[in-house]
């Protein structure tokens, strides 16, 4: 194509749907540990959950793999859902519910632009907690791009908040 097209500034990622094995243990994570409230049940077959009251930010559903293995982190497919949380403190909340929970992660980093936790959901798809810096706070080089890095996460001063 010759014309070169820019997607609106206002566009955003609405809502991710995930195959689930189990729809049982996969709200027990999603809205009994992360705290999504269940907008609508679709049966015993999918669950669209919400943070806020929108219409689903998470569908869930068996409809294809009811009973199946877990993801497979060695194929293509879905790397992980990031969760943005509006602030510091409200990650650090939900990393004291982990914590509390005794629910694995697989990792903690600050990027620069954002903090993160990494955890995978009941059927091994990556989940990505995080929230952003303010803007004008990320890192950038000289030429005014994004400088993003990964180092560890300085968990002790996110729980401090709390």
């Amino acid at each position: 194509m010759s014309d070169q097209y820019t997607i609106p500034s206002q566009t955003r990622i609405g809502h991710i749907h995930l195959k689930v094995s189990n729809l049982d243990r996969a709200l027990e994570f999603y809205r009994d540990l992360l705290g999504f409230e269940v907008t609508m049940l679709y049966g015993d077959q999918a669950a669209f959950l919400s943070a806020g009251g929108y219409h689903h930010h998470i569908g869930l559903n068996t409809w294809h793999s009811k009973n199946a293995p877990a993801a497979n982190t060695d194929s293509v497919g879905l790397y992980h859902t990031a969760i943005l949380y509006p602030t510091r403190k409200d990650l650090a909340l939900i990393l004291e519910r982990l914590f509390k929970a005794n629910y694995p992660l697989s990792g903690a980093s600050d990027h620069g632009v954002s903090e993160a936790l990494y955890l995978n959901d009941p059927d091994g798809n990556g989940v990505e907690l995080y929230w952003d810096r303010p803007k004008e706070l990320w890192p950038t080089k000289e030429d005014g791009s994004l400088d993003m890095y990964t180092k560890r996460l300085d968990i002790e001063s996110l729980l401090n908040l709390i």
